[in-house]
């Protein structure tokens, strides 16, 4: 069974970062795709940025592209989003989902093991 569990949201003033980090259990990692969502209160669900694990292939929001890095590390079944000059708009509970053989470019009901979340906060 597939799980995934996120950590590393927390509080923090605009302008800061924080680095997010997703653990998938149940299956290796090493050939489907992470991706990376939110949610704000009030708001649709939105794709902030996905990996493909086998070429290191990465997608980004324009919301976030140039602020936020994904990366992998296939060792330890984990995948980080790395999140820079944080704005307020940010703030949302961050999500990771993947799956058995998926890609970037599958559809997000495919990615059917997600995570508890992570609350995101940016806020002076």
């Amino acid at each position: 069974q597939v799980q995934v569990v996120e950590s590393g949201g927390g509080l923090v003033q605009p302008g800061g970062s924080l680095r997010l980090s997703c653990v998938a259990s149940g299956f290796t990692l090493d050939y489907t795709a992470m991706g990376w969502f939110r949610q704000a209160p009030g708001k649709e669900r939105e794709g902030v940025s996905c990996i493909n694990t086998s070429d290191g292939g990465t997608y980004y929001a324009d919301s976030v592209k140039g602020r936020f890095t994904i990366s992998r590390d296939n060792a330890k079944n984990t995948v980080y989003l790395q999140m820079n000059n944080l704005k307020p708009e940010d703030t949302a509970v961050y999500y990771c989902a993947t799956d058995h053989e998926l890609s970037c470019s599958d559809d997000v009901p495919l990615f059917g093991s997600w995570g508890q979340g992570t609350q995101v906060t940016v806020s002076s």
